[in-house]
Parts: C-alpha cells; sequence; structure tokens
C-alpha cells in the first residue's frame, strides 16, 4: 500500500453508471475526505470552529458548483 492510498483512500462506484455520477462521486469522495480532515484540525485545536465552519462551507460550494456543471439532476421528490 502506498502513502497516498493510505492518506487518499477510495472506494469502488457502485451506482448507475455514467461519466457524469462517476466524476461526481469522485468528487464526492474527495470532499468527504477533506470535510474528515478538517473535522479532525478542529478537534485537536489546530484549527478554530469558525474556520472549520468556514472551509466545510467552501468545499461544499465547489461540490454543489461540480454538481451542477456535470448536469446531475436531483432524483424526484418522494413526499407522501
Amino acid at each position: 500500500m502506498q502513502v497516498t492510498e493510505f492518506l487518499f483512500p477510495r472506494s469502488r462506484y457502485r451506482g448507475q453508471f455514467t461519466p457524469q455520477n462517476l466524476m461526481f462521486n469522485a468528487n464526492l469522495q474527495e470532499f468527504s475526505q477533506k470535510v474528515s480532515y478538517i473535522c479532525s484540525l478542529e478537534t485537536n485545536g489546530k484549527i478554530s470552529s469558525e474556520d472549520a465552519y468556514q472551509k466545510i462551507g467552501d468545499l461544499w460550494g465547489t461540490l454543489s458548483s461540480s454538481k451542477a456543471n456535470l448536469g446531475i439532476d436531483m432524483p424526484p421528490s418522494t413526499e407522501l
């Protein structure tokens, strides 16, 4: 196992295959990994809660824009 595989683990994509879905899955895994690091830094007192909140918000914005750029729609609402 290489260091990058240990630091940045990736899981296989098991959903409906389209290039857009595969790319969004990669972006989602990267988002998850970065949020985990930010949470660890905040928990250990290396960054403030406000800084962590801001960084996670920025990452969320990036993930949202990648979804829009890839043209992935939200699933239909299942309201009862």
